[in-house]
């Protein structure tokens, strides 16, 4: 498509036919695998024309691949993004903005306390790993996470390398998920102030990955419900790893609750199972949530 660089208008209310997106993925600035600048050149090589970075809690790598983009006059549009954490009845449900503007001040603060939040609960978590017998694993996860979001990622790659576990995954379900014995409760904001901070910042506040919290439909529609009742803008309603039915609800909360749609991989890093904007399409019944940038 070779839509414009980084700074160029770009007709969001009619994208070309055949424009590519993906509204949803990671850098090494939180757990992500690649770094800002290996991202772009992935995305590139990967036909996708927009991309948006969304990192957890932090903005660390907008700059950073904006700068490249530009330097290098790579096609590619960037969209400014972040992936936020937060509380809602005893779940962690993240929220995703996009089209933000990164350096405005509600959203900073707001920042400042999640990373906060992020690193007691990750001195929190090595305090009961160590009591697990795993010595040292704050601080080796504190150095792969290097000045990036320190993150549950982090701790489940120190298991893997050291052969406690065979697999991430596995980490999490034998320590460090939900009611295992090395889980800690992160102290996040709340959805409401998240999508506070989301508006201040100019920006679109998306519920990511709804399907993947493990809720009944029932609890599910409670916090499609919530989000919308505190001005939540679109759920994420296109992921690589979802069915056919898991996207017609989807599709159906965005019609029921006039909501708009987004779409993304949630790439962390290259795998078998999903890459950047692989089974990415938007039903043709959905408003996508660019259209209101």
């Amino acid at each position: 498509m070779n839509l414009m660089s980084t700074g160029d208008l770009i007709p969001w209310a009619n994208l070309p036919e055949g424009t590519r997106l993906d509204l949803h993925s990671h850098t090494k600035c939180s757990d992500g695998g690649l770094s800002p600048k290996e991202l772009v050149d992935r995305a590139v090589n990967f036909q996708i024309d927009i991309l948006a970075i969304t990192d957890h809690d932090t903005v660390a790598a907008l700059d950073i691949a904006n700068e490249y983009i530009v330097d290098q006059k790579i096609p590619l549009k960037l969209v400014n993004g972040i992936e936020i954490s937060t509380g809602w009845e005893g779940f962690e449900i993240h929220i995703v903005a996009l089209n933000i503007d990164e350096k405005a001040p509600e959203l900073l603060q707001l920042i400042k306390r999640q990373q906060q939040a992020r690193e007691e609960r990750a001195i929190a978590m090595g305090e009961k790993l160590e009591k697990c017998g795993f010595d040292n694993i704050y601080n080796q996860a504190k150095k792969i996470s290097g000045d990036g979001s320190i993150t549950r990622a982090h701790f489940a790659k120190v298991l893997v390398r050291e052969g406690h576990v065979s697999a991430m995954q596995k980490a999490f379900d034998k320590f460090i998920g939900k009611g295992q014995r090395a889980f800690v409760k992160a102290n996040w904001c709340s959805i409401e102030e998240a999508i506070a901070a989301i508006h201040l910042a100019g920006g679109s506040a998306v519920m990511a990955h709804p399907v993947r919290y493990g809720l009944s439909t029932k609890w599910l529609r409670r916090l499609v419900v919530h989000f919308k009742e505190n001005g939540g803008d679109a759920l994420e309603t296109v992921l690589p790893q979802m069915g056919n039915e898991q996207r017609k609800l989807m599709l159906s909360f965005c019609l029921e609750y006039d909501l708009k749609a987004s779409m993304g991989s949630d790439f962390h890093y290259p795998s078998k199972w999903s890459d950047l904007g692989r089974n990415l399409t938007m039903p043709d019944q959905a408003t996508p949530v660019w259209q209101s940038w």
